[in-house]
């Protein structure tokens, strides 16, 4: 797990309006280089980014515990709100990961009571567009083709500001 703010030295564009540069994405991605090329444009966009390397390790910074030993009728998941550090704008996660898919999380966080009104958006190497039309119906804001792109990048800010909306 890695987080990284902004910087002073990265440029800044015409994003950074009204304290805009105050949006928090959480970055997910099992690939070292997708993790760092998300994290790059994010933070040249002036978003402040957090970025980790599974849906388990997102659900850990979220509070949102997963119960894998427990007895059958245990809940799968628990909340746990007590110490909320992370706030979050959007969580941008890639689809095919191993352990939990992106299309997993995304219906975790949905399914949360504290976290269902955050924008998710999905990322994929692989244009399917089953898989697109799944998760845009079951919550998912965007769905953007890797590599992603500072254009992608752009296409988050009404999320973001819908996101912020609702808070």
């Amino acid at each position: 797990m890695n987080d990284t703010s902004s910087s002073s030295s990265l440029p800044a564009t015409s994003m950074e309006v009204d304290g805009e540069s105050t949006f928090h994405v959480l970055a997910v991605d099992d690939s070292l280089i997708d993790r760092k090329l998300i994290q790059a444009l994010l933070q040249v966009a002036s978003y402040r980014v957090t970025v980790v390397d599974s849906g388990t390790e997102a659900l850990k910074l979220l509070g949102l515990q997963e119960e894998t030993q427990g007895s059958d009728d245990s809940p799968a998941a628990t909340e746990i709100h007590d110490n909320h550090e992370m706030d979050v704008n959007l969580i941008i996660t890639d689809y095919f990961m191993p352990g939990m898919t992106g299309y997993d999380l995304l219906r975790r966080i949905k399914d949360s009571a504290f976290y269902k009104d955050i924008p998710v958006v999905i990322m994929s190497s692989e244009n399917v567009p089953s898989r697109i039309n799944r998760c845009l119906e079951d919550g998912a804001e965007e769905f953007l083709l890797k590599p992603v792109q500072l254009s992608d990048v752009r296409k988050l800010r009404p999320h973001l500001l819908k996101g912020r909306c609702k808070e």
